[in-house]
């Protein structure tokens, strides 16, 4: 994975940081020694780097200064904040890019060097945001690539979108003006337009792009960037700023081993934020882009924001069976089917270490999952466990799993029953892989025991949210000792350490709150507070209670970090 590599550089810098008993200049500069030789290793240009070094000294300087000894805790929080804040605005031009409204047609241009990815790109966000509700397409104004109405056509043909292009007319500005002015009159609301690759030094290209610029007239140009541009990044992303005046980068390829750091100077360089990542060959291999989430995920302290936008699709997907799940887990219930089903979503939502990642603490966890930590080995596995489960029929799927054990006279169990035996059969699996596959199971269902139930985190949050409704809730809507247990003992230790040390650098249970969800506010793409409040009443774990999700949230927050 692009920058991969430097996430695990800067983790073993600020590792070093925390095991150091005292902090002092010395310290620090060797701290930033690693940071900036991490980042030059990673293409991100030395200007950049060098400005950072200066920055993170000017803000730690005065927490040096003090003799006070009983404050080395305090110390390293301030120059880590320093350091999460100054990488962040390496990335975080603060400039907004634009939004599509509904109702109206809104044009987006995408222009780039040929070979970075523009075609898929296309498609990849035409998909975006049609699972949002946009009315997509895509116009086809490439005739230099042979191929490309081709590529474009079958691309958007798979994800359901519809094209435009032509097999006879070689004008790309003809092509741009005729396809914007068809899908407007048809009432569309997202019109991407794809246009041929270019470099800076093909003076004719670039004419061109500006007459295909100014005969759409674009709400927003987007530079689709390769991550592996390394050191070319600056001096082409300000050729085509100087052109196409585009709004926002899209950063593809990221799943590769680039070092990735160019397409960082690209948005110091041009001012200009990016919007989204490529990951994957996939229709749905998109991510939304965010300064903080990114850098905290780059940090090894996961990006709740993102997670929770993934699951946030699933839920669009198919909300009925979403509230059948949300129900079981409730009731601290979970069946083999409400397992697997899990399962499937989890694979659906792209590699796991691409999951696990974004869950603080949890980086590292693929290691345990994949025996050699990879992402193969790991899928690998997951499909075998959805094999076996295709052998079990409708009753066993539907049950906890006991009907597959034999219980002893102390309802303890002996062994297993023959059923183990026909599954292994019809799955071409052996006896100790379906045994595997329902422990598994019950170490799951034993998480969504504790997850519902009266002592559950599922029924603290519901307290919160509902000004006590929930049972055992404490007084005032606040989780009972119990509960606040029970959430300690489903947070990995990563968030947990994470709420303490907001705690301590003087955070407010809602700035923490913020800052754990990355920023959320609604922008389309993520859920904003008022839609939350709603999804989560409609679970039953946020009803009219006062400040609603983010009171909720904002009281866990301070119940988890003071107990």
């Amino acid at each position: 994975m692009v920058l991969a590599d430097l996430g695990r550089k800067l983790n073993s810098a600020l590792s070093n940081l925390n095991k150091s008993p005292v902090v002092d200049e010395k310290v620090l500069d060797e701290l930033l020694k690693e940071i900036t030789k991490a980042l030059l290793e990673s293409d991100v240009n030395v200007k950049l780097v060098q400005t950072l070094k200066k920055q993170v000294k000017a803000k730690v300087k005065p927490a040096l200064e003090s003799t006070d000894k009983s404050k080395e805790g305090q110390r390293k929080s301030i120059i880590q904040k320093a350091i999460f804040d100054e990488l962040v605005q390496l990335v975080d031009p603060g400039v907004e890019p634009y939004k599509p409204k509904k109702g109206h047609p809104n044009v987006i241009m995408a222009v780039g060097l040929q070979g970075n990815g523009k075609t898929t790109t296309c498609t990849k966000l035409a998909v975006h945001y049609q699972k949002r509700g946009f009315k997509c397409c895509i116009v086809c104004a490439d005739t230099f690539r042979a191929g490309a109405f081709d590529q474009t056509r079958q691309s958007a043909t798979k994800a359901k979108v519809h094209f435009y292009g032509s097999y006879t007319e070689t004008d790309p500005v003809a092509i741009a003006s005729e396809g914007v002015a068809k899908f407007k009159k048809e009432r569309f609301e997202v019109i991407i337009v794809d246009t041929s690759g270019r470099h800076r030094q093909e003076s004719e290209l670039f004419e061109e792009m500006k007459q295909i610029q100014a005969a759409v007239k674009p709400d927003m140009t987007v530079l689709v960037l390769d991550a592996s541009i390394g050191q070319a990044a600056e001096a082409q992303s300000r050729a085509f700023k100087e052109s196409a005046d585009f709004g926002a980068i899209i950063v593809t390829k990221m799943d590769g081993h680039a070092k990735g750091g160019g397409a960082i100077s690209a948005v110091a360089a041009t001012k200009t934020p990016i919007i989204f990542l490529g990951v994957g060959e996939h229709l749905n291999d998109l991510d939304r882009f965010s300064p903080e989430p990114f850098i905290s995920q780059l940090l090894g302290m996961g990006d709740l924001r993102g997670l929770m936008e993934h699951m946030s699709d699933l839920a669009r997907q198919n909300p009925d069976r979403q509230k059948e799940m949300t129900k079981a887990f409730e009731e601290g219930k979970l069946s083999i089917r409400d397992w697997r089903e899990q399962m499937q979503n989890i694979m659906s939502m792209g590699p796991l270490s691409k999951i696990t990642s974004k869950i603080p603490g949890m980086a590292g966890l693929m290691e345990g999952l994949a025996g050699e930590g990879t992402d193969e080995e790991a899928s690998r596995r997951l499909k075998r466990l959805i094999c076996i489960t295709d052998s079990m029929t409708p009753a066993e799927l539907d049950s906890d799993g006991m009907l597959f054990l034999r219980i002893g006279k102390d309802n303890k169990p002996t062994g297993v029953t023959k059923r183990v035996l026909r599954v292994a059969k019809g799955s071409g699996a052996s006896v100790r892989e379906v045994e595997e596959v329902l422990m598994q199971h019950r170490m799951m269902a034993n998480v969504a025991k504790q997850m519902g139930g009266k002592n559950g985190m599922l029924q603290a949050l519901k307290g919160m949210g509902g000004a006590g409704r929930g049972r055992g809730a404490g007084p005032g809507g606040m989780p009972s000792p119990a509960q606040i247990q029970a959430m300690r003992r489903m947070m990995p230790p990563g968030m947990m350490q994470q709420i303490q040390q907001m705690q301590r650098s003087g955070m407010t249970p809602e700035q923490m709150m913020r800052n754990m969800l990355g920023g959320a506010g609604g922008d389309g793409d993520m859920p904003n507070m008022e839609e939350m409040q709603r999804m989560m009443s409609q679970m039953g774990m946020g009803g009219g209670g006062p400040g609603g999700i983010g009171s909720m949230f904002s009281r866990m927050m301070g119940a988890m970090g003071n107990n």
